[in-house]
C-alpha cells in the first residue's frame, strides 16, 4: 500500500507506486504518475502529465508541472518527466510544455536542483546535472550530461550548453556555450576548459591535451572561425572529444551563436594553460 499521509490531496486518476512517500499536505494531479520509491516530503505540488520516476525525491515546496511562464500556452496537454533518483530541494520549480517542443520538459536521472532553481518550459536537462541555488533555466534550455550551473547563473531561452561544461555562478549565458568549455561573467565567456571537472570524470591525459590543443587553436588564435574549424578537424580526425566539440558547433539545430571567448584572472581558471 501507498505510504500517503492524510493530508495530502490525490486526484483521482494519479498513479502512484505501492512504495511511494507522499508526505503531508502535497497536492497531486490527475495525470500524474509517481514512480516506485519515489519521496514527495511535504507540500510538494505535481500537476499536468508529470512521471517522477523511480526513487526520485522532491522536497518542501517544490513544484513540478504546472502550466508554463509563456503567453503563447494555450492550455494545451504537455508534461514534465523527471528522471530516477534526481533530487529537487526547497522551491524547486520545472514547468510543464509549451510550444514549439514537443511538449515534454525533461530532467534526467541522477540530477540535483538546489533550493529555488528554476526550469522553464520544454528545458531537456540530461543526466547527472547540477543546478546550484537560484538558477534560472529559459524555456528551451538544453544541458548535456554532467553540466553544472553555479548559483544564481541565468541561461536565456533556446540557449544550449554542451556536456561537462561549467557555468560558473552569477553567470548570464545567452549563447551556446561548448562541450567541456568553462563560462564566467556577465555576459559569460568562454575563459578555458573545465579541466578539473574532466579529470574527476576520469578523462586521460592524452583526451585532455588533444582538446586543450583544440581550444587553444579555435578559441585564441588568430583566423577565421571557419578555417580553423577546418583545421581543427584535420588535426584532431578520430579524437572523440574534439569530433564532439566540432559537431556541437556546427550542428544544424542550433538556434544562437556560440559564446565568445574571454579572459578570467584567477587560477583555477589558468589551468587550461597547463602544459
Amino acid at each position: 500500500m501507498s505510504l500517503i499521509h492524510a493530508t495530502a490531496i490525490i486526484a483521482p486518476g494519479a498513479r502512484i507506486a505501492e512504495d511511494a512517500r507522499i508526505g503531508p499536505f502535497c497536492i497531486i494531479g490527475p495525470e500524474v504518475e509517481i514512480g516506485p520509491g519515489a519521496e514527495l516530503v511535504s507540500h510538494v505540488v505535481v500537476e499536468g502529465r508529470t512521471t517522477i520516476g523511480a526513487g526520485a525525491r522532491l522536497m518542501p515546496y517544490a513544484s513540478v508541472g504546472l502550466p508554463p511562464q509563456d503567453l503563447k500556452y494555450d492550455n494545451r496537454p504537455t508534461g514534465v518527466m523527471i528522471g530516477p533518483r534526481s533530487l529537487l530541494r526547497e522551491h524547486v520549480t520545472v514547468h510543464r510544455g509549451s510550444v514549439g517542443g514537443d511538449g515534454m520538459t525533461r530532467v534526467g536521472a541522477d540530477c540535483l536542483l538546489m533550493a529555488c532553481a528554476h526550469v522553464g518550459h520544454d528545458c531537456q536537462v540530461a543526466d547527472r546535472v547540477i543546478l546550484a541555488n537560484n538558477v534560472m533555466l529559459g524555456g528551451h534550455v538544453r544541458l548535456g550530461e554532467q553540466v553544472f550551473v553555479g548559483g544564481g547563473a541565468a541561461i536565456h531561452q533556446t540557449v544550449r550548453v554542451g556536456r561537462h561544461a561549467m557555468i560558473s555562478g552569477l553567470a548570464g549565458v545567452t549563447n551556446d556555450v561548448p562541450p567541456f568549455g568553462t563560462v564566467f561573467g556577465l555576459p559569460a565567456r568562454l575563459v578555458g576548459l573545465n579541466v578539473i571537472g574532466l579529470r574527476r570524470r576520469g578523462f586521460s591525459k592524452e583526451s585532455l591535451a588533444q582538446l586543450r590543443l583544440a581550444y587553444r587553436l579555435l578559441f585564441r588564435e588568430e583566423g577565421t572561425f571557419a578555417e580553423k574549424l577546418r583545421i581543427a578537424a584535420e588535426r584532431h580526425a578520430g579524437d572523440a572529444l574534439v569530433e564532439e566539440l566540432i559537431a556541437f558547433i556546427t550542428s544544424p539545430d542550433r538556434r544562437r551563436e556560440l559564446v565568445r571567448p574571454g579572459r578570467m584572472a584567477d587560477n583555477n581558471a589558468a589551468e587550461e594553460e597547463e602544459g
